[in-house]
């Protein structure tokens, strides 16, 4: 192992959270595909890495006082990161807790509450008759995207005036709703003018266009 930060993942929104980190804070890292369609994550050698048999993962080789050190659940990765590169995180106490609350927003709700959306509109959609469990997540990412808009109504990033990880762990899931999922017609997210603003900001940023297509090509 080099003394990169090794990247274990795949390009999906979860998986896009850390490499547009990585790329975004100039951090070197090897990247590494868990190709989950395959059944990777249940493989010995990422269970030693990720117990939870989840991607993202990373190790890093001397993270732990010298010693490779392993870390699963993206938001732990993107605190991690931010800390060890000193950037996209305030120091400012008061800063610091609103980016944490946003991308605790992210990780606990908006980014479970999106795949759930997608597996029932774009998976099981042929295959479950009760239309119960697509309609309780197309209200509730409805919602989500409603907060978003209206955090981003006087403010040019999710957490106020910076630009911090809490931005580039929500972009990713708000780009799989149209691009993945296919729903922008279901969900109306041209009706979200201030998320719209935010979004294409973000997307523009060059690091966010490596970021993004990192372990793609699978």
């Amino acid at each position: 192992m080099s003394d990169k930060i090794q990247l274990y993942s795949m390009g999906t929104p979860n998986g896009q959270k850390i490499s547009i980190a990585l790329e975004e804070m100039a951090i070197e890292y090897d990247a590494h595909l868990i190709n989950i369609m395959k059944g990777d994550q249940f493989k010995p050698e990422f269970l030693s890495i990720n117990p939870n048999s989840k991607i993202p993962a990373i190790v890093d080789p001397t993270g732990d006082n010298g010693s490779p050190l392993s870390i699963m659940e993206s938001g732990a990765i993107l605190l991690y990161l931010a800390e060890k590169s000193g950037k996209l995180l305030p120091t400012d106490k008061v800063k610091r807790s609103q980016v944490l609350q946003w991308l605790f927003f992210q990780v606990g709700g908006a980014g479970p509450m999106f795949g759930q959306f997608g597996h029932f509109y774009r998976y099981a959609k042929d295959s479950v008759t009760d239309t119960y469990a697509l309609d309780r997540y197309t209200t509730e990412t409805k919602r989500l995207l409603k907060v978003i808009d209206n955090q981003l109504q006087d403010n040019k990033y999710i957490a106020g005036g910076e630009i911090s990880i809490a931005d580039f762990s929500l972009a990713p899931w708000i780009v799989c709703l149209d691009h993945f999922y296919k729903a922008k017609e279901l969900l109306t997210l041209d009706e979200y003018s201030n998320c719209n603003r935010w979004l294409n900001e973000i997307m523009a940023r060059p690091a966010v266009k490596k970021g993004m297509n990192i372990l793609r090509d699978f």
